[in-house]
């Protein structure tokens, strides 16, 4: 496995490449790190796939953003293009978890010619109900939590998961563990603000200008209230030929399971 530090004006980016064959970029969510996309697994690895991952600005090993404000999805699809052009990778495979999902999509409207095709996991970004106040007052509470308690703080503006009680511990437990990963935790804070008052785009009808192969990956709402089902829907619908793939329902996600999501990135990349 090969550690790469990508200069550029947005910061240092901290990221890894490890396999040979079709170049895959992996781009994880908000408050993530790169392990939170296929969850460490290494199956695109042994079955013949380069895979790229990257910590984003502000986020585990990378350096913070030049401004508190500058975690907007230009700025993440900016840092994109230099992972990708970083790594020698003129055209790639890019999945996107959450946030690295909505990143997957601008970058995509911007840079049609460089994507071989997209996975799109659990995105959640609606352009129909953008701004929503209470919203966004939530990822506030979440930040100052952050910034004014760490790891702990954060955990208590989170409060209780509104999900089956089977599940909330492995939800915690891994909030626990990947917001203990960060090098610099007041940049996820500023990212936790910043983000969600930033569009990736517009409105729906624009990703019908997205030609690349696509697969979206749903959560059931039940597991996963914070990455809507329906918006997922939403996202196969714009989407010209794209694969709605999910888990069945009272099931663990499949966004949880790096080996099966391998798969389905595996036979994405063998369908471009």
């Amino acid at each position: 496995m090969g550690e790469l530090t990508i200069g550029g004006d947005g910061g240092a980016l901290s990221a890894e490449q490890a396999g040979e064959g079709i170049p895959v970029v992996l781009l994880h969510g908000l408050t993530a790190t790169r392990r939170y996309v296929l969850m460490g697994s290494r199956a695109l690895e042994r079955s013949g796939h380069r895979v790229v991952a990257y910590d984003a600005r502000g986020h585990g090993r990378s350096a913070p953003a030049p401004a508190p404000t500058a975690y907007g999805y230009a700025d993440l699809a900016g840092d994109l293009q230099r992972v990708l052009d970083a790594a020698g990778a003129e055209r790639a495979v890019l999945v996107g978890a959450s946030m690295g999902a909505h990143t997957v999509v601008r970058f995509a409207l911007d840079h049609p010619g460089r994507v071989l095709a997209a996975a799109l996991i659990t995105p959640a970004y609606d352009p129909a109900a953008p701004g929503d106040p209470a919203a966004l007052a939530r990822w506030d509470a979440l930040a100052a939590g952050l910034r004014s308690g760490g790891v702990d703080g954060f955990l208590a503006a989170y409060g209780e998961p509104e999900v089956p009680e089977r599940w909330r511990e492995t939800v915690m437990t891994v909030l626990r563990q990947r917001l203990s990963q960060h090098e610099h935790p007041a940049a996820v804070a500023d990212a936790l603000q910043a983000v969600p008052r930033s569009r990736p785009f517009a409105t729906w009808d624009e990703l019908g200008a997205i030609a690349a192969p696509t697969v979206v990956v749903a959560s059931r709402d039940e597991a996963d209230p914070g990455h809507p089902y329906a918006v997922a829907e939403a996202y196969a619908r714009g989407l010209r030929g794209a694969r709605l793939v999910s888990e069945e329902p009272g099931r663990s996600p499949l966004a949880w399971q790096g080996g099966q999501l391998s798969r389905v990135v595996a036979e994405l990349a063998a369908s471009r």
